[in-house]
């Protein structure tokens, strides 16, 4: 039976990695197509630089370490080599993309309002929501950090989500898999559950738990 007083009045998800199996294709994409253009780096030391931010910091890191000029991707390489990272991606995705174990489940069940909110475009968010069937349980409750204009570890894409949802920051539940979010969701002062392990230091206050899944989830934040 469900609490009649739960412990959030909304939830707010990361969706890379959180709720859509996407970020290891996404980052193995950064990785190969790097790695093309001559960077000598391993899978690794990708996920280490890539996970949790967005395409703007991840093409920065690249630019910065070629060996040699792209000359590929004209005159702009960031704007070149964004929009053909993109392309790739989604090619990709498009060939294999599920949904997170127990994503659905979750969803269906939960009875609080919640939202997607992601470092990456809509245009990504939605190709990715729609191709694992999330989609319709978001309708207009899809907020983009590239439209709020704030990025994690910022916490004004959670702090924008909760407004918008009318929740205090302090009722929020942020569900979230990477660092950068995760510290996001502490400044925003949200209370985070996270699918990563996080240093002791940033968790020893109670405001970060550890999830192993997100079956663990419903009970959590009704409860």
């Amino acid at each position: 039976m469900l609490s009649t007083h739960p412990r959030f009045d909304a939830v707010l998800f990361d969706l890379d990695g959180t709720l859509v199996d996407s970020e290891t294709t996404a980052i193995d994409v950064f990785h190969e197509e790097g790695t093309a253009l001559g960077l000598s780096f391993s899978r690794e030391e990708a996920f280490r630089a890539f996970r949790g931010q967005p395409m703007s910091h991840c093409v920065a890191y690249i630019a910065q370490r070629l060996p040699q000029p792209a000359l590929a991707f004209g005159e702009d390489f960031s704007t070149g080599f964004t929009a053909h990272i993109r392309r790739r991606q989604a090619e990709r995705f498009r060939q294999n993309l599920s949904p997170m174990p127990g994503a659905h489940e979750l969803l269906q069940a939960l009875e609080l309002p919640f939202c997607v909110a992601t470092n990456g475009p809509r245009e990504k968010a939605e190709l990715t929501l729609g191709l694992t069937g999330l989609l319709p349980f978001f309708d207009q409750r899809l907020f983009c950090a590239y439209e709020v204009g704030s990025f994690k570890p910022e916490p004004g894409l959670f702090l924008h989500a909760a407004q918008v949802l009318g929740a205090q920051p302090s009722r929020c539940a942020v569900v979230e898999d990477s660092l950068p979010g995760v510290l996001a969701g502490l400044a925003a002062g949200m209370q985070v559950f996270s699918l990563t392990d996080v240093e002791p230091a940033i968790a020893a206050n109670g405001q970060v738990r550890r999830i192993a899944a997100l079956g663990e989830l419903h009970q959590l934040l009704m409860g």
